[in-house]
């Protein structure tokens, strides 16, 4: 008895998803390309960065300090964008398992595990859309980051302050379109009001980084223990939200 062929749905919503958030992202490129200039680095240097640190947050956290403090407080640099950068291992774990084995396959995929690309990948519901969003997100972002970094450098002085644009207000746009269909339970909507009300109460008091890692422990705790789930709570927001 012939099967049917597959359905590639997930696949094409996956791609559409990673499209959107690589668009989204990218633009956002600009605005280090033109800060990272402003701060003393060259237009190689600045270029450089994007093309071997690519973690958006930790190169923010680099040019800033560099800016605020000159050369002197390069080792302040490197600590606030390593404080950033050290989620990209939990990343990393988490998508190991996506990725499958073989080295060269690995590697590229290490210097693509970022933000975007394991959120778009463990938003999917089957492992080949999995996998297909990832490698669109990451590959798709990577280019495009590196481009607006590029123009960002050059044109800096041109355009003036990118957040006039409201650049810096994609991507977190394009998060939110990732979390909220995810937002059926309880336990979902507790997770993610405990880790944003962390970073926010953290972020004026303490250094570059460190709010999303304290952050990200609050939500595996509140995970773990599934305080919030399991309860009449879930069953009424699920009908809310389908009626």
């Amino acid at each position: 008895m012939p099967t049917s062929p597959p359905d590639d749905s997930d696949v094409r919503r996956a791609r559409r998803e990673a499209a959107g958030v690589a668009i989204a992202t990218s633009a956002y490129g600009v605005s280090f390309g033109a800060l990272s200039v402003a701060s003393g680095l060259d237009l190689w240097q600045t270029c450089v960065l994007s093309l071997l640190m690519f973690t958006g947050g930790s190169q923010f956290a680099f040019v800033g300090v560099i800016s605020a403090g000159g050369l002197a407080a390069a080792p302040a640099a490197i600590a606030s964008a390593g404080l950033l950068g050290a989620r990209n291992i939990a990343y990393g774990l988490r998508m190991s398992p996506v990725i499958g084995p073989g080295a060269v396959r690995r590697t590229a995929a290490a210097h693509l595990t970022i933000d975007e690309s394991t959120a778009v990948a463990l938003a999917q519901p089957t492992p080949r859309a999995r996998l297909v969003g990832f490698w669109v997100t990451g590959l798709g972002i990577w280019v495009g980051w590196n481009l607006s970094t590029l123009a960002g450098a050059l044109l800096g002085d041109v355009l003036g302050d990118p957040r006039a644009y409201g650049l810096d207000a994609a991507a977190a746009a394009a998060f939110l379109a990732l979390l909220w269909p995810r937002l059926r339970r309880r336990q979902a909507v507790a997770v993610g009001v405990a880790a944003a009300v962390v970073a926010t109460a953290l972020t004026p008091i303490v250094m570059p980084g460190l709010p999303v890692l304290v952050a990200a422990g609050v939500a595996v705790v509140v995970g773990w223990f599934n305080w919030f789930g399991n309860g009449r709570g879930d069953e009424v927001l699920a009908r809310g939200r389908a009626s």
